[in-house]
């Protein structure tokens, strides 16, 4: 069998462990051994999931030009397929002065926020107001399925305010759904509100701003078919999708599911699948992601 060499660093002692049962650590973070392409598989998916805020690189051999290939996790060099040909792609280095310098743990942090610029920066003033929302549903159906909760949260330079609500449901509430959230029917009974009421609330606290999201146009097709069953008016707000941007900024990610690209901005938490808890997160990742704050600039 072909021989395998994976290198971590900064990874979890279960991790290392796991690795340990296959392989051989000849080096601190460093293993190697000859297993078969579905345990090689089976031990990245595993890495993968363990990672945690570490690095990993796992190289192997194939059949192609130069006899072996290679995946990385979470470095700055990825590899690039060039015609069968495994290249190492190293993303420009970009100066200190013009990355962006923000976080969310305080939401004093969003005065941080400057433009991908050497000269000017992007002051609170620059930045119009923006709305940055999700919502948890019954399931995937516009059709058949409901809207039980919207989180957002308004961004107004460094001023943040929240929005919150629980909808009562006509159906009961799929078990997976409560598996994956936390809400079941008693939450909703007692907490919910009707949810007419619920989208004219979100209406009142969104105004006229632009409604932005992750993979937004799932949120943005349940909120409009619920306008129309409800006889209320549909949200004209321009929708932005943080999706779009993330890609042009981060081209080798393993996958875009929001749990990786939080990972890949530093941002740590887990997704925690509450509406207002995922709508701050994506708060957190919007005011990291360069191409969005530039297009949020104030038009003068």
């Amino acid at each position: 069998m072909p021989m395998t060499v994976i290198t971590i660093t900064k990874a979890p002692a279960k991790l290392r462990g796991d690795l340990t049962k296959w392989m051989q650590e000849i080096a601190t973070g460093v293993y190697v051994g000859n297993v078969n392409s579905r345990i090689r598989e089976k031990l990245w998916d595993r890495v993968e999931e363990s990672i945690g805020n570490g690095q990993a690189t796992m190289s192997f051999a194939s059949r192609n030009e130069i006899g072996y290939d290679f995946k990385t996790l979470y470095t700055s060099r990825k590899s690039v397929d060039y015609d069968g040909i495994p290249l190492v792609f190293l993303p420009k280095v970009i100066d200190e002065e013009q990355q962006l310098n923000t976080g969310f743990s305080d939401a004093s942090r969003f005065n941080k926020i400057k433009k991908f610029s050497k000269n000017k920066t992007l002051s609170d003033e620059a930045i119009q107001s923006y709305v940055v929302f999700d919502i948890e549903t019954t399931g995937l159906n516009t059709e058949i399925d409901e809207i039980i909760e919207i989180g957002a949260v308004r961004v107004t330079g460094s001023q943040l305010l929240e929005f919150h609500v629980l909808i009562k449901c006509d159906k009961n509430v799929p078990a997976f759904i409560t598996d994956l959230t936390g809400i079941d029917n008693d939450l909703l009974l007692k907490y919910g509100i009707e949810v007419k009421d619920a989208i004219t609330s979100f209406m009142d606290f969104v105004k006229d701003s632009p409604l932005v999201g992750y993979k937004v146009d799932f949120d943005r097709t349940f909120l409009q078919t619920m306008t129309k069953i409800y006889c209320l008016p549909k949200f004209d707000n321009q929708f932005i999708d943080l999706l779009t941007f993330v890609k042009k900024e981060k081209l080798f990610l393993t996958n875009y599911k929001l749990q990786t690209v939080l990972k890949a901005y530093g941002i740590l938490d887990k997704v925690p699948h509450r509406a207002l808890s995922d709508a701050k997160l994506s708060a957190q990742l919007a005011s990291k992601v360069n191409g969005f704050l530039i297009s949020m600039r104030k038009k003068r």
